[in-house]
């Protein structure tokens, strides 16, 4: 038997989740269900494009749903009532700086389940977020990046 892989996440993170999979269940099946009825009386299916974009989107709706819900039975929920609250960790926002003197920047590490780096939320499993977990205020930390390794400081985490 398969481990299941857990999945971090925050708890709007899950919410979030939760919400996706009502919808996906609720309004986009029954979508869905209904452009294949329409795509079934333009006639034969062998040739039919309309019928066979509806069927790959039933295909990707029905896969969706099957992650998520793998994604929320297997929900690690991050709490933040560590001991130190200068150390970075999953669930807090970290703000380093690039040295020597580069800007200032935020993120909010979180697990794969909800990272947007757009967003500022990066991955506990990101290059950068496995270099700066456990790391504390001040410290100096070098973080491999594809164009070779950065060093960063960390300014604050909250």
């Amino acid at each position: 038997m398969a481990v299941e892989k857990s999945y971090y996440m925050t708890q709007e993170g899950k919410e979030k989740l939760e919400k996706e999979l009502h919808d996906l269940k609720t309004i986009k099946r029954q979508e869905v269900v209904e452009r294949i009825k329409v795509a079934r009386d333009f006639g034969d299916l062998s040739e039919n494009s309309e019928y066979d974009a509806a069927k790959d989107e039933q295909a990707f709706v029905e896969s969706r749903i099957v992650q998520v819900e793998n994604m929320i039975r297997n929900a690690v929920i991050i709490e933040n009532n560590d001991q130190n609250p200068n150390m970075v960790s999953l669930g807090k926002s970290v703000t380093f700086q690039e040295l020597p003197d580069g800007d200032e920047e935020t993120y909010v590490i979180v697990g794969s389940a909800e990272a947007d780096p757009f967003e500022g939320k990066i991955s506990n499993d990101s290059p950068i977020a496995k270099s700066l977990l456990g790391c504390e205020i001040g410290q100096e930390v070098t973080v491999p990046t594809p164009a070779g390794e950065m060093d960063v400081k960390i300014i604050r985490v909250d």
